[in-house]
């Protein structure tokens, strides 16, 4: 078993997520058979219940479990699939090791968090590294937290247990710029380092983050204050352009030769021949088009990293930039946002009706201007109440989520969500099966008749209301397996107007992106050009 362990210090939101994507991306390339742990120091026992603004996308697995975003990342980089034992958190940690304890495992032993959790996160790490030829790992927060204190421990253990050959550390701080004097600062990294030393931690690889590239005469001080080879020293400058662009750096820098020697890998150099193509592709587009995100959360747009991702991968598909006008649901309501001169909208998921009636109002400008539309989840839900609203005539049709008892329900509760007393991992989550009607744009885009999509929600179309609907021009030309929950509509007499209960933006990729989004971009460009024409 080998590992790489990506640590961060100085602040948090370095870019961890990126660095570890990008080491595994790297070391994929060079045909290793490579999987990625994050580790997050949080009690909560998953993502699934945090608010956006607190911890941005909440990312679901095939599996159904809701993961940070930073798996996401991950899946888009290595183009795998992961499951929830990929996402260590604190509470799922401590939880075993007071169940264990309850069943008497510990044999009347008083339980600590050493050995008793450390060995808990030891044994699980390991469990998922056999079956790989390298495990990286990145440790949420930074060094000094109290929170990832057991986990630093945990792999200070593991290290000593495998061996240097074995176990690599690499630590990802901030170099600021004092714009005063304009020097690059090393005294971060310095402290930061020292920290990780004092915990029994010496790092193998120091990956730098600062606007600009690392000078030499930088290298060379984090070289020799903190105990590296100065090749081992690897600069990190915000990527001009893309995210994407990271593991070619790293390539550049020759931090896989590094890596190969220190854990004896003996692997040759990588093949990013197709991820050079789609950054290629990416910066030479031939046209372009804006498409609105209308949500509520567009203050903090890690809230819809994964609809970001997937116009970008979108935009090297068809060599097309998507500029992505950001709309503010609320303020779209008042009338203080407007929806001109857009060529396709968004409207994400989310939860709760704040910002409800703006998604609505956007829904039916979209409907009615014939514009290009994708509605995901409550997106779909909106969608589907203002065509109730205005087509069918029903003026108070709402979700009873919003309105338990609007006269309307056509958005209503699941049958088996009905009695729930718990929030957390209760939804209709992870992969499921789609039906898709042929002779439908659905089918077109994706050529076949069954999909696994990835789902989060509670309600769902009312199929009381399903037939009306469908003679009045909104067709459903997807469906689950007992053909009872609608997953896709389209409506007839429209270029591209599409809602899908599913997330198709959780599985989209750099060189496979989701279907739906290529969809509406191929739509929004033709309406560009009607425009124009």
């Amino acid at each position: 078993m080998k590992f790489i362990i990506v640590t961060g210090g100085v602040i948090s939101g370095l870019g961890k997520g990126i660095t570890t994507s990008s080491i595994a991306k790297l070391m994929q390339a060079k045909g290793l058979n490579v999987i990625i742990i994050k580790i997050d120091p949080y009690i909560n026992y998953d993502a699934g219940t945090m608010n956006p603004y607190q911890h941005g996308e909440v990312f679901v697995l095939d599996d159904g479990a809701e993961v940070d975003l930073d798996l996401g990342n991950y899946e888009r980089f290595l183009d795998i699939s992961l499951k929830g034992e990929n996402n260590i958190t604190t509470g799922k940690i401590y939880l075993s090791v007071i169940e264990k304890e309850r069943k008497g495992e510990y044999l009347g032993k008083t339980v600590q968090i050493i050995p008793h959790v450390t060995d808990e996160i030891v044994e699980r790490i390991k469990t998922i590294g056999r079956n790989y030829d390298l495990t990286v790992i990145e440790i949420g927060g930074t060094v000094g937290d109290i929170e990832s204190m057991p986990f630093l421990e945990s792999m200070r253990q593991l290290r000593r247990e495998l061996g240097d050959e074995n176990v690599l550390f690499v630590h990802t701080t901030l170099v600021p710029i004092i714009d005063v004097v304009g020097e690059q600062k090393t005294k971060p990294t310095q402290h930061s380092v020292r920290e990780l030393r004092s915990l029994g931690i010496q790092p193998d690889i120091i990956v730098g983050r600062c606007r600009v590239p690392l000078t030499n005469e930088t290298k060379e001080k984090i070289s020799s204050f903190c105990d590296v080879p100065l090749n081992a020293v690897i600069s990190a400058p915000d990527a001009k352009r893309s995210i994407y662009e990271v593991p070619v750096m790293f390539e550049e820098q020759k931090l896989d030769e590094y890596i190969d020697k220190k854990l004896k890998l003996n692997r040759g150099s990588p093949n990013l021949n197709s991820w050079k193509e789609f950054l290629s592709n990416l910066y030479t587009p031939e046209s372009d088009v804006t498409i609105a995100i209308v949500g509520k959360y567009v203050n903090l747009k890690d809230s819809y990293l994964s609809h970001m991702e997937s116009f970008i991968h979108v935009s090297s598909h068809l060599r097309v930039k998507v500029n992505i006008k950001w709309v503010d649901s609320e303020l779209y309501e008042t009338g203080k946002e407007d929806l001109s001169n857009v060529d396709g909208i968004v409207i994400p998921g989310g939860f709760g009706q704040r910002g409800t009636e703006g998604k609505i109002l956007a829904a039916k400008y979209a409907r009615e201007n014939k514009i290009p539309f994708l509605g995901i989840c409550l997106g779909f839900q909106m969608a589907v109440v203002e065509f109730s609203r205005n087509v069918l005539g029903y003026r108070d049709a709402n979700s009873t989520e919003f309105i338990p008892d609007t006269k309307h329900p056509v958005i209503d509760l699941m049958e088996e969500q009905r009695n729930i007393d718990k929030y957390g991992g209760t939804m209709r989550l992870g992969a499921q099966k789609v039906i898709i009607k042929e002779n439908s744009i659905s089918y077109s885009l994706y050529n076949k008749t069954v999909i696994y999509e990835r789902h989060r929600h509670r309600y769902e179309v009312n199929p009381k209301y399903i037939e009306e609907m469908e003679r009045a021009g909104m067709i459903f030309t997807g469906v689950d397996e007992t053909g009872i929950r609608m997953e896709i509509f389209e409506l007839k007499n429209h270029p591209f107007y599409i809602g899908t209960q599913f997330h198709p933006e959780f599985k989209s990729r750099p060189l496979n992106p989701s279907r739906m989004h290529l969809g509406l971009v191929k739509a929004a460009m033709e309406y560009k050009r009607s425009k124009i024409r």
